[in-house]
């Protein structure tokens, strides 16, 4: 396994996530060659020269189409607002370039297909930034499943409710553009729950979506004249799976006193899981075997015995934290590249989820249900 020259884009609160992980990665798992942090990309100059000295990168630039073409680059990794992905990451497949983008891949499914279709004719290994199925204790809740441990699964409740737009003079942003952010909360919470929900449960096949914003306008940060937000902040979906389950999901950036309330309820035939990602060290699991008089959920903790958490820490109980997840993540990219085998979460995973997304929009505007599984599709 060869030392990858990764390219970072971007040093804002993703950008510094993910060379946390670019530097932890070789350390935690030791059979991973640790990845060359090559070059730190920021439109201020100053900025990515500050931050690459900080983070351990051995250059910066203020230049991303040269990362793309630059030879010493092998994996261009992108950390940008949302509208700027599609750009980014064609440049990176036309060069050869493995890539690691984060979170929506493009914003709309028509421009998701286009990234993931030109990468896979590159041939290059990709990865999405959806990290929260990393955690060893969702892969403990979807082998849970498909062993039959809960039964058959009959109903999915998923929540990914923040509060950081709750205050109504929170300023406005490239998040509330359709042209820059896509969706709304869709985009920027709903992408991460719709990619849990099929870890989980596997093709959501016909939803019925509502979309609500409460704050239709938001003062621009700079002459705190009021501009008009163009997404939702609220989005309610009715769904069914593919393999018979019935489920709902509400996303909301406004649900004030939620800080990361990414959270699911699976019911089944035998028994129940229950997550919560502000205390994503704990699966709560309920069986209805379990005699009389003595049934109730029980906490299973995070410990070694689960995938992954022994390489962090030997003792049960002490927790992995999100960006042990973004190792995970930057750890499975590697790995793919290395054995040329596809990565999970990868661009059709990421095309995949925005095809849900629009269904969602499409249902809402036309106040119909749609099956998802129609049309173009991701594999």
């Amino acid at each position: 396994m060869t030392n990858l020259r990764f390219g970072l884009i971007g040093t804002g609160f993703m950008g510094k996530a993910h060379a946390i992980a670019l530097r932890s990665v070789g350390t935690v798992f030791p059979n991973i060659a640790a990845p060359i942090l090559e070059c730190l990309v920021d439109s201020d100059l100053a900025k990515a020269a500050n931050d690459a000295e900080a983070w351990g990168f051995q250059r910066s630039s203020d230049d991303w189409q040269a990362i793309c073409q630059d030879p010493d680059i092998d994996v261009v990794d992108i950390c940008t607002p949302n509208y700027l992905h599609r750009e980014m990451a064609l440049a990176a497949a036309a060069a050869g370039k493995h890539i690691y983008c984060e979170k929506p891949l493009g914003l709309t499914g028509a421009e998701s297909q286009e990234i993931c279709q030109a990468a896979e004719t590159a041939g290059v290994r990709t990865a999405v930034g959806f990290n929260y199925i990393c955690n060893p204790l969702l892969v403990v809740a979807r082998r849970m499943i498909a062993a039959g441990e809960i039964g058959d699964a009959y109903n999915f409740r998923g929540c990914y409710q923040e509060d950081y737009l709750s205050d109504p003079n929170s300023p406005f942003s490239w998040r509330c553009l359709r042209n820059q952010g896509g969706s709304g909360a869709l985009a920027d919470l709903g992408t991460h729950l719709i990619n849990m929900a099929e870890f989980l449960l596997g093709p959501i096949d016909r939803l019925f979506g509502n979309l609500t914003t409460v704050y239709s306008q938001r003062p621009d940060p700079v002459t705190g004249v009021l501009r008009d937000v163009e997404n939702e902040d609220i989005a309610q979906v009715l769904m069914t799976f593919s393999g018979g389950s019935a489920g709902t999901m509400e996303i909301n950036r406004i649900a004030t006193g939620r800080k990361c309330g990414l959270t699911f309820e699976i019911h089944g035939t035998k028994g129940s899981l229950i997550f919560d990602q502000e205390r994503m060290n704990e699966l709560r699991v309920y069986q209805c075997d379990d005699p009389e008089g003595r049934r109730g959920y029980r906490t299973i903790l995070g410990g070694p015995e689960h995938d992954d958490y022994a390489n962090f820490c030997p003792a049960p109980g002490h927790g992995l934290g999100i960006n042990d997840l973004k190792v995970i993540e930057v750890r499975n990219l590697i790995q793919g590249i290395a054995e040329g085998t596809p990565v999970f979460s990868d661009f059709h995973n990421g095309w995949r989820v925005q095809t849900i997304v629009d269904a969602i929009e499409q249902s809402h505007l036309n106040n119909e249900w749609v099956n998802v599984n129609e049309g173009n599709q991701a594999k």
